[in-house]
């Protein structure tokens, strides 16, 4: 009988952080739903395979919010606890709804050109040096650049809300990873509570006073959920786009032939950035909790239980992938989990989709001589376990 007794985490290991992948092709193998703890120690089951992942992202049994999985949590009204990231039925069809209804096409197709000028800008900048960090000269400014303007931030405040959302995603979005981000989250709040003031008094062409004016069957969203809604784009819109394009960029300078291939022709950018989501996997996994006892590959998770889904682990199973760690940028589909699936899809995946094809193919076109200044293995990585990223690529051109 196959042992399914607590596992010794990982999570807090250097070579987990270089490369989980490893360790996630073992899960699979043997485990595939095994109960381990994060590096607080808290216990969690995870699960890896892809159609076992799959079908438990659209499991209803499986709840964002903690209270709706142990009572005694019904009281925990932090705002982790109040977002769209974490609203179950029927209060997160309203909250999708109403988001959705703000977020118009425009935000997304209107927006093609200007970010192709944000794009050709931040390269101008670095250029003529013939070096640069990539991460903070390209990769982090690019989205922060994005979403501070659909929400209608001015451009002088952007490298407050890189510090802000670093602070956030440190926090681990769910679990607190590091509690010294707290007051970080404050500044945040602070800041959007008066942003949200201003466009009461002086509504603009905005996503803040869109979703003021917004209505969908008669409601609207309370000033908590419009303030909680704009820090999740915040983290939605920025981190996981940044990790895409900086990760994925390390990734084609190590695969030299998917980068000419990229380079000799464009028209495979869709699927590109496709394979590059599967492969790189800007989200490792995504939280859940068992409001009822259930059975997954033969093993029970008890009612309560919190449950990490992992995408990351899933988009290398070779029952959905053949070759999963062989980047093929001519064989990205979008059947890849990184956008999650079911009712709590990323909402912003269009945008993250669009900033990645807009990214590479302008680095590639600029900088076409574009190469690592450093040993692949040399390369550091951020330490948060929800989001994979790294802290910086140095590059010469």
């Amino acid at each position: 009988m196959e042992d399914h007794s607590q596992h010794a985490s990982p999570f807090s290991t250097p070579d987990y952080t270089a490369d989980p992948y490893p360790y996630y092709a073992g899960l699979r193998a043997d485990s595939p739903v095994v109960e381990t703890t994060l590096p607080d120690g808290l216990p969690v089951y995870v699960i890896t395979r892809y159609a076992d992942v799959l079908a438990a992202l659209k499991d209803a049994r499986l709840v964002k919010n903690v209270g709706n999985a142990r009572p005694e949590m019904k009281h925990v009204k932090g705002i982790q606890n109040q977002t769209l990231l974490k609203a179950d039925p029927p209060e997160h069809a309203r909250l999708r709804a109403l988001a959705q209804e703000a977020f118009k096409p425009k935000y997304v197709n209107q927006m093609r050109a200007h970010i192709q000028e944000i794009a050709d800008r931040l390269v101008d900048a670095v250029e003529g040096k013939g070096q640069a960090d990539f991460i903070d000269s390209f990769a982090f400014p690019l989205p922060i650049i994005v979403i501070c303007e659909i929400l209608g931030v001015p451009p002088e405040d952007n490298h407050l809300f890189r510090e802000w959302s670093t602070a956030f995603t440190t926090m681990g979005i769910l679990n607190a990873e590091n509690p010294n981000a707290m007051p970080e989250m404050g500044k945040l709040m602070q800041y959007f509570t008066k942003l949200v003031d201003e466009r009461e008094k002086d509504p603009r062409d905005d996503f803040v006073s869109d979703m003021l004016r917004v209505e969908f069957n008669g409601d609207k969203l309370s000033r908590f959920e419009i303030i909680s809604t704009l820090i999740m784009m915040i983290v939605a819109g920025h981190e996981t786009t940044a990790n895409l394009i900086g990760t994925g960029m390390l990734e084609l300078l190590k695969h030299r032939d998917q980068l000419e291939k990229l380079k000799a022709d464009p028209t495979l950018i869709k699927g590109a950035v496709e394979e590059l989501l599967r492969f790189v996997n800007p989200i490792q996994f995504v939280n859940r909790y068992a409001a009822e006892d259930m059975v997954v590959d033969s093993v029970t998770i008890p009612q309560g239980a919190h449950v990490l889904l992992m995408v990351a682990a899933a988009n290398y199973d070779t029952a959905y992938v053949q070759y999963p760690e062989a980047l093929n940028l001519s064989e990205g589909d979008s059947h890849h989990l990184a956008f999650g699936q079911g009712i709590h899809y990323c909402l912003g995946a269009p945008l993250a989709r669009l900033e990645g094809e807009i990214a590479f193919t302008t680095i590639l076109r600029r900088l076409p001589n574009i190469r690592l200044a450093i040993a692949p293995d040399q390369v550091q990585w951020r330490s948060t376990l929800t989001l994979r990223g790294l802290a910086s690529l140095p590059v010469e051109f």
